[in-house]
């Protein structure tokens, strides 16, 4: 029986039948295997929004509003854009997020929306501006239930040298479609930058006031709407105090002739909410810590605190103590530092502020439910408000 070759023979044959498939296969038995094609990870699931507005509001319970956010921009997105969107100021987001581009934020990044509130130390009535905050609070009266709310705004204020003034006054009068007389030193101002205004600027939009406005007991101060929407949450006026065009619509329905308003500059405020004392900062204005140089020692004017010191300490160990809170001093130091204007549980076991930004609610990048702002460009939402006939002048503001 023929059982093959043998031998030498054999080794011989099978090396040449070797070089023979070498020579078939080419050089692609020596080709590296392909490279697995990257699989993208698994994007966030995204929840809805929570409303950044109007919150239920208990004047023996509530000290913090809403609820920290986190969204991802999109490749048209500024911050301005989001800031807006968000019920927003300009200043409010790009401290939340240093090294954000606030033009070009890019497709995907992640960008945290502050939309938590540390009510400010001031009376629970009328409206109460925080300076610091560059935010509004509006406290309407109960309903007929009892029930209450607070309704909260983004705000722009007073330049340096023009700062907006702290203290109490009072809603004095309110006018649709105002128009605008420059003050003399504002004339003056712009007239020496070569924009010289008009003695009367008629309503339209290229009256600064928008198309709402309400006079403060303070001579030449106003809360009034803008054409100016990415001014808000900046210090820009001349003192006034502006709004988003959609939101001063609403509160000028919503309050009337006569309202208090108190206007406090505090830009370190804690409460205590649930299960922890919230600490919120913000970066403080050059004329609160000149105010803070020049005061005298034993001066009967309440403290302005700007840092973490020992009274600061006293009086946050003082509202944490009844609930048996123990602060995390080093957080709290971190938080006060940094100034990025987001509140942080700083009694809460464990938590540190980079864990409690990556815990927060992960949002869709749209507007939430009971917004405002229809997602227009320019003053749309300020025109389709506008049903009422020019009415009157305001003399001041800006």
């Amino acid at each position: 029986m023929h059982r093959g070759l043998v031998g030498p023979g054999a080794g011989l044959a099978r090396a040449s039948a070797l070089v023979a498939l070498v020579a078939l296969a080419g050089c692609s038995i020596f080709r590296p295997e392909p490279e697995p094609v990257p699989v993208e990870p698994a994007k966030p699931k995204l929840a809805a929004p929570l409303a950044t507005h109007t919150f239920p509001f208990d004047p023996q319970s509530t000290g913090v509003l809403g609820e920290l956010q986190v969204t991802y921009a999109r490749q048209e997105d500024t911050l301005p854009d989001i800031a807006r969107r968000f019920n927003l100021g300009f200043d409010e987001l790009v401290n939340a997020n240093p090294g954000v581009d606030p033009w070009l934020p890019g497709e995907g990044t992640r960008i945290v929306l502050p939309t938590q509130f540390v009510l400010p130390d001031a009376p629970y009535e009328g409206v109460v501006v925080n300076l610091a905050a560059l935010r509004m609070f509006y406290f309407p009266k109960p309903d007929k239930d009892g029930q209450r709310v607070v309704i909260t705004y983004p705000i722009g204020i007073g330049k340096v040298g023009w700062a907006t003034p702290e203290g109490a006054t009072k809603i004095v009068s309110k006018r649709k479609d105002p128009y605008w007389t420059p003050p003399a030193s504002v004339r003056k101002e712009h007239a020496a930058e070569g924009d010289p205004l008009p003695a009367r600027v008629p309503p339209g939009p290229d009256n600064p006031l928008g198309n709402r406005a309400m006079n403060l007991g303070w001579p030449s101060y106003l809360i009034h709407g803008t054409n100016k929407p990415a001014g808000v949450g900046l210090r820009a006026s001349h003192g006034c105090i502006r709004m988003y065009p959609e939101d001063v619509v609403v509160l000028f329905d919503q309050v009337a002739v006569g309202t208090k308003v108190t206007v406090v500059n505090q830009p370190i405020v804690y409460r205590w909410q649930g299960d922890s004392l919230y600490v919120q900062s913000y970066p403080p204005h050059e004329e609160l810590l000149e105010a803070k140089a020049k005061k005298k020692k034993g001066a009967k004017s309440p403290p302005i605190h700007t840092q973490l010191d020992e009274a600061l300490s006293a009086k946050m160990r003082k509202r944490a103590e009844p609930h048996g809170g123990s602060i995390d001093w080093t957080v709290t130091d971190q938080v006060i530092g940094d100034a990025r204007g987001v509140a942080v549980p700083v009694s809460r076991p464990g938590v540190t502020y980079d864990a409690f930004v990556a815990a927060a609610r992960q949002v869709e990048n749209t507007l939430p439910a009971g917004a405002n702002w229809d997602g227009r460009d320019g003053d749309d939402a300020e025109s389709a408000a506008a049903d009422g006939t020019p009415n009157g002048g305001s003399a001041g503001g800006l």
